[in-house]
């Protein structure tokens, strides 16, 4: 399957500027498929990619394009994240759909990225309202999820403007403090307190230590439960903070300007003091699992860590994106 096979080309294109693609070692495994795939006696009938945002601007996907165009398939790319199915969460990726020796997809735009689905908005499927979201990646993400085009931001933000008088804190500037009240007032995604599980006794594991508080509290991605908005959660959540994914604040009552204002001038203590008042705590692998689409019944055997289930689903695709893409492939 392709759709297995570009992990390696993923993480060669996830290096700064594409330095990798396709002399990158780990690229092989790819274009070895991509190699032998026109000389299969029985190609597939269907196919379907993902990889990283930065992938349709590299060498390799020229490659994959070339073959798939020589084998007979038609096919459609697209950008897309869980925002525009009304998900809370920005996770924007490449896809690919192709299907062989039939007629064009109904939707079909040649040498186009679409970013939304074909039953969504078709008189504006092309990169309209993409800048949000990679607004967010670009400010939010690890180093080595930079490779962000940053015009692009969740798809589905509203225009209201930031209220008067509101109150610039951390390390953010204008533009993304109104992105993430835009995006908290768009009434077409869900609230984040719909995949979160009920807080008891064993959430204590995940509240983020004193020094991690210290030290990243102006780097932070925090949200609400009434929140419309996480960034995309990496294989290095719970184990780095920066960059990795949004951190819930439990205590919804705290205001956050009340917790940042002057805490610079404060001793360490006092500053600790502050932070704590916001209970501020991962989100779970299940809640994670949640926001990708995980039915309720999936699970993780027993032996497998906390830290392990963040990497596997750090590394994961959002079931509901890639089934409403299936399901087009197959019409």
């Amino acid at each position: 399957s392709i759709s297995q096979s570009t992990a390696s080309v993923s993480r060669s294109s996830c290096l700064i500027g594409l330095q990798g693609d396709v002399s990158d070692p780990r690229t092989k495994s790819f274009l070895y498929i991509l190699d032998i795939l026109p000389r299969l006696q029985k190609l597939p009938k269907y196919l379907l990619l993902e990889n990283v945002k930065g992938f349709e601007s590299s060498s390799a996907r020229n490659v994959l394009l070339q073959t798939l165009a020589t084998c007979g398939f038609k096919y459609q790319e697209f950008l897309l994240s869980p925002t525009c199915l009304g998900i809370p969460n920005s996770r924007l990726r490449y896809f690919l759909i192709a299907k062989l020796h039939q007629e064009p997809f109904s939707f079909q735009a040649p040498g186009q990225i679409l970013t939304r689905f074909p039953d969504q908005d078709p008189e504006g499927l092309l990169k309209e309202k993409v800048a949000d979201e990679v607004g967010e990646t670009s400010s939010s993400l690890s180093s080595e999820e930079k490779n962000r085009d940053p015009n692009i931001g969740p798809d589905c933000s509203s225009k209201k403007s930031i209220p008067k008088g509101a109150f610039l804190f951390k390390l953010e500037t204008v533009e993304e403090m109104e992105r993430k009240h835009n995006q908290d007032n768009d009434s077409s995604i869900q609230m984040l307190k719909d995949f979160l599980e009920e807080e008891n006794k064993e959430m204590s594991q995940y509240f983020l230590p004193p020094k991690s508080l210290l030290r990243y509290a102006f780097l932070l991605d925090i949200v609400k439960p009434t929140c419309r908005r996480s960034t995309c959660f990496t294989k290095g959540y719970g184990h780095y903070v920066e960059g990795t994914g949004s951190v819930l604040q439990t205590a919804v009552d705290v205001q956050l300007e009340s917790v940042f204002k002057h805490i610079d001038e404060l001793p360490e203590e006092e500053k600790l003091l502050k932070l704590s008042t916001l209970k501020l705590r991962y989100f779970t692998p299940r809640e994670i699992a949640n926001l990708h689409g995980f039915p309720s019944e999936f699970g993780f055997p027993e032996k497998v860590t906390v830290k392990q289930c963040y990497r596997l689903l750090g590394n994961s695709l959002n079931v509901h994106v890639v089934a409403k893409l299936i399901s087009i492939l197959l019409e």
